[in-house]
């Protein structure tokens, strides 16, 4: 406490606190940040087993689980090893004795990869899960069932001449960016006054290193976007509507919806037809033929 006969006189309270205190100053996100995503944003739980994960982003922008804690070095593979530089996840070794490790390699609903070293910590998270399971606190993902339409849930989209997996239907993908309220954003992506994009058909593209199943289509419906300006697309990529677009400094509160479409892995949401609503809102009624699909190699 501030010893004085009259605290009030110089600018304090009568228990020594100051009167007029300095505003708490507002943090931003550096504008040469490799990520934007607040660590309020990263934190997530297993949909197979209920643990805590933490998200980063890679190099190559897509995400990656990582257990939450860190393990000694000693006992971690070296194939499995991670650590954190500026937000972003890499699988090298920074010569510290302590590193990261991905949450698919302890999970307890996933097969045992065999490393000695992680014995124990998946042992932990089985029991957490066992406690969550009892408690009640947790349910195991459900596979997809053939009443609710995949395509319908989560459409392939054609972007900067890459094809990705929507997180949401087309026009209900949100933005990530956070307020000025420190909230996320409720804005869509497909926004008035702002190009959209047309349904079209294009073939399926092949499986790398894996066979095509019979009943896959020949060709698939897809949002193109590749029409839009490279501005716009941009904006979409990076799942922002266009006020925050415009802004660089909001930082972003979730991870990045897009997935890049793989068919083997993602078949299921591969349609022959789009989505009614959508199609005749962006795209018309009539779509242009699909081009002959590319022959197999010999």
């Amino acid at each position: 406490m501030r010893a004085t006969n009259n605290p009030a006189a110089d600018g304090f309270a009568w228990d020594g606190t100051p009167k007029n205190r300095r505003p708490p100053r507002a943090l931003r996100v550096s504008p040469d940040s490799p990520t934007k995503l607040l660590r309020s944003g990263q934190t997530g739980h297993c949909t197979a087993c209920g643990n805590r994960v933490e998200w980063y982003y890679r190099d190559t922008n897509r995400a990656v689980p990582l257990h939450p804690g860190e393990l000694p070095t000693r006992l971690v593979p070296d194939g499995q090893r991670w650590h954190v530089l500026s937000g972003v996840a890499r699988p090298t070794q920074d010569g510290s004795p302590w590193c990261r490790v991905r949450h698919h390699s302890l999970c307890p609903a996933t097969p045992d990869p065999g490393s000695p070293g992680l014995q124990e910590a998946r042992r932990n998270l089985a029991l957490n899960t066992r406690r969550l399971l009892d408690a009640g606190r947790f349910t195991p993902r459900q596979p997809a069932t053939e009443s609710t339409p995949a395509p319908l849930r989560r459409p392939a989209v054609q972007l900067l001449h890459l094809l990705y997996l929507a997180p949401t239907p087309v026009d209900q993908i949100p933005c990530v960016a956070q307020t000025r309220t420190r909230h996320r954003c409720t804005l869509p992506l497909l926004a008035p006054r702002t190009t959209p994009g047309t349904w079209i058909l294009i073939p399926t593209p092949a499986t790398t290193g894996h066979l095509t199943a019979p009943d896959i289509p020949t060709v698939m419906a897809t949002y193109d976007l590749t029409q839009p300006p490279y501005t716009e697309q941009l904006r979409w990529r990076a799942q922002r509507c266009p006020t925050h677009a415009a802004t660089p400094s909001a930082a972003d509160t979730a991870l990045i919806g897009w997935e890049p479409f793989d068919a083997f892995l993602h078949h299921q949401h591969i349609h022959p037809q789009p989505p009614d609503a959508l199609h005749h809102a962006a795209g018309g009624p009539n779509l242009p033929e699909p081009p002959p699909p590319h022959p197999p190699p010999t």
